[in-house]
């Protein structure tokens, strides 16, 4: 707490002594739509919310996520394979799902079936902006949105006539082919965006291809109402070897290693929607969000395999899942405090499917050459879970004095599975079984706005994640025919901070947040080959981001990003001689720094070069905190150059100083600490022409 008031401080203090110098215009103008489910300005919303635009995008032409993401302060998107990725917002670098992916307000995936890597079943290169929001989101959101919010928007339908196409190729095989095109005819606007993507990978067994596609439908009904309609499908072929650690000598040595010689990951996703909005009068407006998913994803993971006794184990499963849902809202505006009322319920029905069978893997040397499938059905899994969610929400907004907006608002998540198991009930494999979570999510915040470009805001947000299926039915050791018994984490977070603009030169946002989360899911491995899912105790989380812009000269502007959070366990006691209280959490580093500086010479009208810093900083590799990943440095440098209205050729530089570094490091009991290789010294190059628009 001594921390909330010593920023809230802070940030009276600044406002006081800005208030002559502000600018006329502001950053705080910009409009997001992610805290609120409306669009509202950035200056009455008390959450921090990173936003990365559509001009950023194209310059930065992303091949990861991490290209872009990492950019925002709090935000630590770590590469797998391919375009997989382990995201850490606020949070430690896990896979555990207490992140919201959307994409135009719509989760990717559902709760019950999620899975960390959806980000890469959108088309972020073609996407028009994303918007984080950091720290929990369930009062408006639901389950999962814990740590962060990550909303992709698509792309609206141009006015005019459109025609863009981006073909890039770069090292270790890699091509991606982006092309997007529409038009308005009337009433009616239609975009196609596609992205056609193979990378050899530069370690063994991290290659990937990609096909996707999004058909975005505007529609204007009257002058009062609209639709937009978007489609989306995915198809995902990787390896996934880039997600596997090597030991220290190895990690030097050969980093392009690999021990694993048959793992990988398919993915095959489509959804679909429509948003109906309708203006009741000009007070009032009202929403229907109808929405189909379907996901199926068949995988192997080499990180599966364990050894038990003589032998090696792992598994090859395949999930489905597909969903109905409705997202719907209504807005009322008052003119009294100028307050607005926002209520809605969510709707979500999702049958999903899970079959697993168990393999026995075979060495030759240091590498898995060869697999069978265990006959034995005792640890294998085939199940059908439905997750179904009804979920009512309701935030009010209201401005007691002009520069003042206060904030409240609750969620009520009513969310149940019905398991039904298709393989005799054993040890690890439970009967069927029904679970039913309820909880009740609120937050309440305030933004005082102290000029026109600068605004402090202080909020209070609790959340919630209910266990996934599979953390649920697929068993633990003793828990004979019954499903597991876990509570849902719960989330209580603090934040304050700081946002806006210094003259035209310089531009800040600062926050200072405390999270303390209590019942978290955890994995824990009694014995060999065997892993239990289980409530850990509390864990403390705080930090302090900073991002800045300067602006000293037209042609120069330096921008950075700065985090620095500890990351704790304040219970944790795993057995009656094993106790982490009080350490530290392992994949958490103190800090992160990201730094880009761009030149645009006013002589070669139309060029931009970009040197970009990344520094990620030391971390804990176990929970005993006995061994450090030292941390590193990266330097990563973009060119372009627009030759005309119609043509753009550019060039980029990952790692240019082919830094070893892992880019993810960890260790488990007494085993040898392992390291995940980064990207070496890689380059990209292409051209992108782009006709009409508008």
């Amino acid at each position: 707490m001594r921390y909330i008031l010593a920023m809230l401080f802070l940030s009276l203090s600044a406002g006081a002594a800005y208030a002559v110098d502000a600018a006329k215009s502001s950053q705080l103008e910009e409009v997001v739509v992610t805290g609120t489910r409306e669009a509202e300005p950035l200056k009455e919303k008390p959450q921090t919310t990173g936003i990365i635009k559509q001009k950023e995008i194209q310059n930065t032409k992303p091949s990861h996520p991490s290209d872009i993401m990492n950019r925002i302060p709090g935000v630590w998107v770590n590469v797998t394979a391919g375009e997989g990725h382990i995201t850490s917002i606020r949070q430690p670098l896990t896979t555990n799902p207490v992140y919201l992916f959307l994409e135009d307000g719509i989760p990717i995936r559902s709760t019950g079936f999620f899975n960390h890597n959806a980000l890469y079943e959108i088309n972020i290169p073609g996407a028009e902006r994303v918007e984080v929001t950091k720290g929990p989101s369930t009062a408006l959101y639901g389950s999962d949105a814990i740590g962060g919010t990550i909303n992709v928007l698509t792309r609206p339908s141009p006015l005019k006539p459109e025609i863009e196409i981006n073909p890039e190729i770069g090292s270790y095989g890699w091509y991606r082919l982006l092309a997007s095109g529409g038009n308005t005819w009337g009433n009616n606007g239609f975009r196609l965006d596609l992205n056609n993507t193979h990378s050899d990978g530069w370690r063994e067994r991290s290659g990937y291809d990609r096909q996707s596609a999004t058909l975005r439908w505007d529609r204007t009904i009257g002058t009062t109402a609209g639709a937009k309609t978007i489609i989306t499908f995915s198809n995902i072929d990787q390896k996934t070897g880039g997600s596997n650690g090597l030991i220290e000598s190895d990690f030097k040595t050969k980093p392009w290693y690999n021990y694993q010689t048959f793992d990988f990951r398919k993915v095959r996703a489509f959804r679909a929607s429509t948003e109906i909005e309708k203006e009741i009068d000009k007070d009032a407006l009202l929403s229907f969000i109808p929405y189909f998913r379907w996901n199926e994803m068949d995988l192997l993971p080499g990180w599966g395999i364990f050894k038990s006794g003589s032998n090696y184990f792992g598994y090859d499963s395949t999930t489905k899942f597909y969903s109905f849902g409705l997202l719907s809202k209504y807005r009322q505006d008052f003119k009294p405090l100028r307050t607005r009322l926002i209520a809605g319920i969510d709707i979500d029905y999702s049958p999903g499917e899970y079959f697993e069978r168990r393999i026995q893997a075979y060495k030759t040397g240091d590498k898995y050459t060869s697999y069978t499938y265990v006959t034995s059905t005792t640890n294998n899994y085939d199940y059908s879970a439905v997750f179904t969610g009804i979920s009512p929400y309701a935030q009010v907004e209201f401005s007691p004095v002009k520069k003042l907006r206060l904030t409240a608002g609750t969620r009520y998540d009513n969310l149940s599975y019905d398991y039904e198991t298709h393989l005799a009930p054993n040890s690890n494999r439970p009967a069927d079984a029904k679970k039913t979570f309820t909880h009740l999510s609120p937050k309440a915040g305030l933004t005082y706005e102290f000029t026109k470009d600068i605004s402090g805001f202080l909020s209070y947000n609790h959340a919630f994640r209910v266990p996934s299926a599979g953390d649920l039915f697929r068993g633990n050791s003793g828990t004979a025919n019954t499903a597991v018994n876990l509570k849902p984490i719960k989330v209580d977070s603090y934040e304050t901070g700081l946002k806006g603009r210094i003259t035209e030169i310089f531009t800040f946002d600062t926050s200072l947040y405390y999270m303390e989360k209590k019942d978290d899911i955890v994995s824990y491995s009694p014995s060999t080959g065997v892993t239990e899912r289980r409530n850990a105790g509390k864990t403390e989380h705080k930090g302090i981001e900073a991002g800045l812009g300067i602006k000293p000269l037209k042609e120069i502007e330096l921008n950075t990003s700065y985090t620095y959070a500890t990351h704790k366990y304040k219970t944790y006691g795993v057995s009656s001689t094993v106790d982490y209280s009080g350490k530290e959490i392992p994949q958490a580093p103190r800090q992160i720094i990201n730094t880009r500086l761009a030149y645009k010479p006013s002589l070669l009208k139309g060029g931009i070069a970009e040197l970009e810093w990344v520094r990620l900083g030391k971390y804990w590799l176990d929970d005993a905190n006995t061994e450090k990943y030292s941390g590193h440095n990266l330097f990563n440098f973009r060119v372009s150059y627009k030759t005309s209205k119609l043509l753009e050729i550019y060039a980029r530089v990952i790692n240019i100083t082919d830094k070893l570094y892992a880019e993810r490091a960890s260790k488990s009991g007494t085993d040898a600490a392992q390291f995940a290789p980064g990207q070496p010294l890689t380059f990209f190059a292409g051209i992108t022409y782009n006709w009409g628009g508008k």
